[in-house]
């Protein structure tokens, strides 16, 4: 399967189908944006009372049924579908909730543009920044995007930033007492937090010229009203969505279409998303590294332990998903390390690759023909993708109410698929 069968509808087009609709069935790719897109579709369907299903896949294909109606999100499959190619789903979700006669979160859309990479009022999102700000939900301050007050927590997990101390709580305590921030942050105090964390991403020794244009998406954050939002900030929430779309979608999805979610649920997803993120930084710090033409490879073990230095806690004592964590590798790889254009987090153990690229070369499609040659599966969009090799594949998808399916031994040859990958690029 390709990444293009389907043109991308209207947002009015698209509205007019679901509101014809006796049911709906949403699939997003499991992505941030693609997650909040489809929670936008879900709540606007709720709104008009058409009922839906929605389900996060790392392939997602469309599957109507029934008299049903069938929405991709984040790839463009079917006949109804939002890519995402060129500009954030989260957009297009937010006008064709618009068309339904809806009045989408705004924060929610916003959330999904910072996870597609992007920045609000910018890429067609100058509709939900301005919504937003009207209400009064969101502030721009200085500072850097965290889902939570606690910034060691924050700054140690967070996917939006590589810095020494990332994947290390008790470093990144240790960075900030440096500064001896008070208590109560005031616009100084997030400017000098700011300048820390511009300055030891840029100045790290493993850093890619592309860092410090990648850190970018993560300093001047919009904070958001209490009650506006189940994070601190827009930033915060995006990193949260992205990290929640992998490994734990179901709580993901939960999160998303709850308009007051409760503490617990809001406890549930700080914990997947710390778990996630510290997880995928301590595994890109131990990994062995290699540099090919185009081509940036981190070769790393989640099961046997490469999670690399820091301290250790809870989210130590059960081994990583590679299913989940290897895709969020490969992004911080490719913004933070990679001198290449495309990023490349291998687990041989687990029979699994993720890759990661700058521009949309097609690599969901490379991923594909590399995983044919040896008789894995490929998979992704035009900026990402994945192969697995032998029997992995319980972890391909999951609905608003199963988290990720667990991983099955793999006997394949992972190594060679990331050849026949290279060869494809």
């Amino acid at each position: 399967m390709t990444e293009a069968t389907s043109a991308t509808p209207a947002p009015d087009a698209l509205a007019g189908v679901l509101a014809d609709a006796p049911f709906a069935r949403l699939v997003a790719t499991d992505d941030g944006d693609a997650l909040a897109a489809a929670a936008l579709l879900a709540r606007a369907l709720r709104a008009v009372g058409t009922p839906f299903q929605v389900r996060v896949s790392r392939d997602p294909v469309p599957d109507a049924g029934d008299d049903a109606v069938a929405v991709t999100v984040g790839a463009d499959r079917g006949p109804h579908a939002i890519p995402g190619a060129g500009r954030p789903a989260s957009t297009d979700a937010f006008a064709t909730a618009r068309a339904l006669g809806d009045d989408p979160d705004p924060v929610v859309a916003l959330a999904g543009v910072v996870a597609a990479g992007s920045v609000p009022g910018t890429d067609g999102s100058g509709d939900a920044l301005e919504a937003a700000e009207r209400a009064e939900l969101v502030r721009r301050r200085p500072g850097v995007a965290l889902p939570t007050a606690d910034l060691a927590d924050g700054l140690a997990a967070s996917t939006l930033v590589r810095t020494r101390y990332s994947g290390d709580p008790e470093a990144a305590r240790a960075a900030l007492a440096e500064l001896g921030l008070p208590a109560d942050l005031d616009d100084d105090a997030h400017r000098r937090l700011a300048s820390l964390i511009a300055v030891d991403v840029a100045d790290a020794e493993d850093a890619s010229a592309r860092a410090a244009s990648a850190v970018e998406r993560a300093l001047r954050p919009y904070a958001t009203a209490e009650d506006a939002a189940p994070f601190e900030t827009v930033g915060g929430y995006a990193d949260a969505l992205d990290a929640l779309a992998r490994e734990a979608p179901g709580t993901g999805v939960a999160l998303a279409l709850d308009t007051d979610p409760s503490d617990g649920l809001r406890t549930a997803a700080l914990d997947a998303w710390r778990t996630h993120g510290l997880a995928a930084h301590r595994a890109l710090g131990a990994a062995t590294t290699g540099r090919y033409d185009g081509c940036f490879v981190a070769r790393v073990d989640l099961a046997g332990g490469g999670t690399g230095g820091g301290a250790t806690d809870e989210a130590d004592e059960t081994a990583p998903d590679a299913a989940g964590v290897l895709p969020t590798i490969a992004r911080l790889a490719r913004d933070f390390r990679s001198p290449e254009p495309v990023a490349v987090a291998v687990d041989e153990t687990a029979g699994q690759l993720a890759a990661a690229a700058t521009d949309p070369i097609g690599l969901g499609d490379a991923c594909r023909s590399a995983a044919g040659e040896v008789g894995g599966e490929g998979w992704g969009t035009a900026d990402r993708g994945g192969i697995a090799v032998g029997a992995a594949d319980g972890a391909d998808e999951a609905d608003g109410a199963n988290g990720n399916g667990s991983e099955s031994e793999t006997d394949g040859d992972i190594t060679s698929a990331l050849a026949a990958l290279r060869e494809a690029l």
